[in-house]
């Protein structure tokens, strides 16, 4: 079906340089998963700050266990797809796994997710000496790019399954310096995923690019979801982070409203989206 140019009212675009602005002003910023054109409408017209083309479309999307299996040119086309229901919505794409496996590696994804399929930055995991210097390397080329810590879903199997991270001491100082390393690498943006929401917050405090929390609770100064979990339509457990928005409002429209407002205003996440 013909998908219908996007009739949301216009709105000052999202930049990489206003995410820093909205932090500085204590606004908090709006993300959301999107994974083709008729989802990214609903993103623009709710005035979504930003739209992430994540590799979670393995689970949500390809069916998969993991997101392992995802391929750059799989991200490459959901991108470019996304890039078409979008105005002033910032557009994010991950790098999927093993495409950041060296500098040369990740300049070449970098170029085709911002050159080929239109995003306007990058996100890329973990803090690893090589993550460090891609991190380096794509903004040199003026690829900007967000960072992502905690429970980093590439990780997996390293990790022992899809298991909260930073509960002890050392592990939470280890977070921390990773988020203070990519900061200083020149990543833009933080995205911290399945954290203590105590560890969020000192996240948050102590960095000066704005942190996206992902049940890393209330106090980053942002959050996101996967789009299929904020309608609950996503096979099996729904995460404990996220949230049903879909039941009481009525339409997919209405309930990525919902969550953008109540992000803004504070109302999520609650304790019982948090972990401590």
């Amino acid at each position: 079906m013909y998908v219908q140019a996007n009739q949301a009212p216009r709105r000052k675009p999202v930049t990489v340089p206003l995410l820093q602005e909205m932090k500085a002003a204590g606004q908090r910023i709006v993300m959301l998963t999107a994974y083709d054109a008729s989802f990214a409408t609903h993103l623009e017209a709710a005035g979504v700050d930003v739209a992430l083309v994540g590799d979670s479309l393995g689970n949500v999307v390809q069916g998969r266990r993991t997101t392992l299996p995802v391929t750059l040119n799989d991200i490459v086309y959901h991108t470019a797809a996304v890039a078409r229901g979008l105005e002033a919505t910032l557009l994010m794409a991950d790098v999927p796994f093993m495409a950041d496996r060296d500098v040369a590696r990740a300049l070449e994804a970098g170029a085709r997710l911002v050159g080929e399929a239109g995003a306007a930055m990058v996100k890329i995991e973990g803090a690893a000496p090589h993550i460090l210097e891609a991190i380096g390397a794509l903004v040199a080329h003026a690829i900007p790019v967000c960072a992502h810590l905690g429970l980093t879903p590439q990780s997996v199997h390293k990790f022992g399954g899809f298991r909260i991270q930073g509960r002890e001491d050392e592990a939470a100082e280890h977070i921390l310096a990773q988020g203070l390393a990519v900061q200083a690498a020149g990543a833009s943006l933080l995205v911290l995923e399945g954290v203590p929401r105590a560890l969020g917050k000192r996240l948050a405090a102590s960095l000066v690019i704005p942190v996206i929390g992902i049940g890393a609770g209330p106090d980053c100064d942002g959050q996101v979801l996967v789009v299929y979990d904020l309608l609950g339509i996503t096979p099996g457990k729904r995460p404990k982070f996220s949230k049903d928005f879909l039941a009481g409002n009525g339409s997919v429209a209405a309930a990525i409203a919902a969550y953008a407002s109540d992000v803004r205003s504070g109302a999520f996440p609650t304790p019982e989206h948090c972990f401590d």
